[in-house]
């Protein structure tokens, strides 16, 4: 498992569909906003290409410093939000 996102930009989708099926990939995010969320978000999935990114697991999201979605992850949010107070 690599330590980088890996940016939809730069792979063919095939190959992330299959890593998708494969459950090897369980999360996306934006680029520059570092936010993550779950694949079937409707906000990530109105992102651009060049700005999505992949993630094997939330802890690597989370350890890159990306934050949760506040749609698809709200419980996960509120939790995020409290420890910035």
């Amino acid at each position: 498992m690599s330590t980088d996102e890996i940016r939809h930009c730069q792979v063919d989708d095939k190959r992330i569909i299959s890593l998708i099926r494969q459950a090897e990939i369980v999360a996306a995010g934006h680029l520059q906003s570092k936010i993550y969320g779950r694949l079937k978000c409707q906000s990530g999935k109105r992102m651009l290409r060049k700005n999505r990114v992949f993630f094997y697991s939330f802890k690597q999201a989370i350890s890159l410093g990306y934050r949760p979605c506040a749609h698809c992850m709200a419980k996960e949010y509120a939790i995020y939000t409290k420890s910035l107070s």
